[in-house]
C-alpha cells in the first residue's frame, strides 16, 4: 500500500511538473539593442559586433552578466542582438 502511494505521488508530481514547464526564453533582439546601448555604455565604450568572435562574445556576456548585474533575459537579449549584428556584418 505504501509503495503504491509513493508511486502515485511521484507520478502526479512529474505530471504536474511537465504541465507547468516553462517554454524556453526567446531573445528579443530589439530589447537587446536597447539594453546594450543603455547599460554597457555606462562603464565603457561599446565594442562593435565584429570586434570579437562568437565564442568570445558568449564568454564576455557571461562575464558581464555578473559584473553589470544583468538578468538572464537581458544577457540573452544582448547576445542575440550582437550575434545578429555580427552575422549581418559578416554577410556583407
Amino acid at each position: 500500500m505504501k509503495t503504491l502511494l509513493k508511486i502515485t505521488l511521484i507520478t502526479a508530481t512529474l505530471t504536474l511538473t511537465n504541465l507547468y514547464a516553462e517554454t524556453p526564453y526567446q531573445p528579443d533582439i530589439a530589447k537587446g539593442a536597447e539594453v546594450w546601448a543603455d547599460v554597457c555604455m555606462r562603464c565603457h565604450n561599446l565594442r562593435q559586433p565584429a570586434d570579437l568572435s562568437t565564442r568570445a562574445w558568449k564568454y564576455s556576456m557571461n562575464h558581464m552578466r555578473i559584473r553589470a548585474g544583468l538578468t538572464g533575459e537581458e544577457t540573452q537579449d544582448i547576445l542575440a542582438f550582437i550575434l545578429q549584428s555580427k552575422s549581418d556584418i559578416d554577410a556583407k
